[in-house]
């Protein structure tokens, strides 16, 4: 674990520094394989297209961690894997990019940018508000949770499993499409609910904890169905809790930019719980 925080923490700092690396991930590898595979369909189809690349970075690091010094081949080789997982751009920078928008078509650009699937964002606060925490989700928080979990391999499955599922440009049939789209909210299930979970110690935990349990009272949603749905619903009660109580310079829950300002230092301060939860387990195995 202590090898895959550092991992973590190098890929976090280059994808930082360097931002032109939204431009480098190109994913056009995996849309080949996707449409050479046109034959299938269902869940057949979608458990090919992800086991196939999944295996082969799983071998790869198995590979790795049996050669000398392999702890530096493997790092090098889980930096790799994360920094092309992440993204395919820092949520950060297009929240900035909306915040510090010079007029309002450079805003509209930027708004457009921020969206995590094919629906119009409008200059509203709370969709901005989800749309920020859900691009936080599959951009950076559910790639970095499958790593902790599984590996490079995990990390990769990931980011596969959301560009399959949630890209409307994929030629899909509908049985794959539903098929796809089922592995990828089961994937966002966990790490929604760990960032909620976080959101409740770094933003107002009664509101936090109040809105995700009203949303599973009142959803209508089955407890069997693994969907990160409710995500959404939390953010914004966190967030406007935060700018209510004055966390900010303006106190207007409507003010798309006084919500987006606040739910930038949210999504930072809720990597920084996770990142402090897992050094901690790191510290706690080394003194076992």
């Amino acid at each position: 674990m202590a090898l895959r925080l550092l991992a973590v923490l190098i890929a976090l700092v280059i994808a930082w520094s360097v931002p032109q690396l939204s431009r480098w991930r190109d994913d056009r590898w995996f849309r080949g394989l996707v449409n050479r595979l046109g034959d299938t369909s269902g869940a057949g189809r979608v458990a090919i297209v992800l086991l196939v690349p999944v295996v082969a970075c799983a071998i790869i690091g198995g590979v790795l961690q049996s050669l000398p010094f392999f702890d530096l081949a493997w790092l090098a080789f889980a930096v790799l894997v994360l920094v092309y997982a992440l993204g395919p751009r820092e949520i950060e920078n297009d929240i900035d990019a909306i915040l510090r928008a010079p007029d309002t078509l450079r805003r509209d650009e930027a708004v457009a940018a921020l969206r995590h699937d094919d629906a119009p964002l409008g200059w509203f606060a709370p969709v901005l508000v989800e749309a920020a925490f859900y691009g936080a989700l599959r951009r950076r928080f559910g790639v970095l949770l499958w790593f902790f979990l599984l590996g490079p391999a995990g990390a990769l499955g990931y980011r596969l499993a959301q560009v399959l599922g949630r890209d409307a440009a994929l030629a899909l049939d509908s049985a794959t499409r539903a098929a796809a789209r089922r592995v990828a909210d089961a994937l966002d299930w966990i790490p929604a609910h760990l960032m909620v979970f976080a959101m409740a110690l770094v933003s107002d935990f009664d509101a936090v904890m109040g809105a995700w349990k009203t949303w599973h009272r009142t959803s209508g949603s089955p407890r069997t169905r693994l969907e990160p749905d409710f995500l959404g619903a939390v953010a914004r009660a966190g967030v406007d809790a935060d700018v209510e109580a004055g966390d900010g310079y303006v106190q207007d829950v409507s003010d798309p930019i006084a919500e987006l300002e606040d739910t930038r230092r949210v999504i930072r301060r809720v990597l920084v719980v996770w990142l402090a939860v897992v050094a901690v387990i790191v510290l706690a195995a080394w003194f076992a």
